[in-house]
C-alpha cells in the first residue's frame, strides 16, 4: 500500500462522461444517465484498499442517503484486477450487496475514466453541480486507520448539504488519501 493523496482536479472543471458495466445491474451505465437533478457525487473506490474499508460503512450511508435526495451517487473501481485479484468485478458485486448499495457500482477495466477524472487514490470523492461542473474535491473526513479519529463523513457530507441547498462550496478543500490506483503495466 502506497499512500497517496488526491490531485485535486480544478473546480469548475467538467465531469468527464463514460459509459461503464455496472456489477450491480450488469448492464453499461452512462454518466448521464446516473446523473440526479442536483448534481452527481463520483467516488473511486475499491474492495481491498485499507482506507476504503475504515470508511465503508459511513460511506454506504452517506451514498444511499444523498441519492435519495436527488443526487446522482456512482462508486468506481479503476484497480489491474490482473494485480489484485480483490478488485474483480464478480468480488465488486459481492462487496457491494454486503454493504447494502443503492448506488451502481461500476468497474472502469481499461483505466480511461480514472485518468479523465485525475483520480489518484482510493477513495477519491468528485462532486457535480447540475450543471456538471466540479464543485468538491476530496477527503471524506479527517479519520484514518489508525489515527483514532471517528469516522464521520464530515467534510463531503457538508458539500453535499450546501449543493443540496443550492448554496455555495467551501473555497478550501483537503485532499482525500489512500491506497494508490493500481494502474496497468
Amino acid at each position: 500500500m502506497s499512500l497517496t493523496s488526491s490531485n485535486m482536479l480544478s473546480l469548475g472543471a467538467k465531469a468527464p462522461k463514460f459509459n461503464l458495466f455496472d456489477t450491480l445491474s450488469k448492464q453499461t451505465k452512462s454518466y448521464g444517465s446516473l446523473k440526479g437533478p442536483k448534481g452527481m457525487l463520483v467516488m473511486f473506490i475499491c474492495n481491498h484498499c485499507p482506507y476504503v474499508l475504515h470508511i465503508q460503512d459511513a460511506l454506504v450511508a452517506v451514498g444511499n442517503k444523498y441519492l435519495e435526495l436527488g443526487i446522482g451517487v456512482v462508486a468506481i473501481s479503476s484497480n489491474d484486477i490482473v494485480a489484485y485479484p480483490d478488485d474483480d468485478p464478480i468480488k465488486m458485486e459481492y462487496f457491494a450487496l454486503n454493504l447494502g448499495f443503492k448506488f451502481p457500482y461500476l468497474y472502469d477495466e481499461m483505466q480511461e475514466v480514472a485518468k479523465a477524472y485525475e483520480a489518484a487514490c482510493t477513495p477519491d470523492f468528485y462532486l457535480f453541480d447540475r450543471h456538471d461542473n466540479l464543485v468538491y474535491r476530496g477527503r471524506f473526513d479527517a479519520s484514518r486507520p489508525g489515527n483514532d479519529i471517528k469516522v464521520t463523513g464530515k467534510d463531503l457530507i457538508s458539500s453535499l448539504e450546501l449543493l443540496n441547498l443550492g448554496r455555495p462550496q467551501p473555497l478550501i478543500q483537503l485532499p482525500s488519501m489512500g491506497c494508490n490506483i493500481k494502474w496497468r503495466s
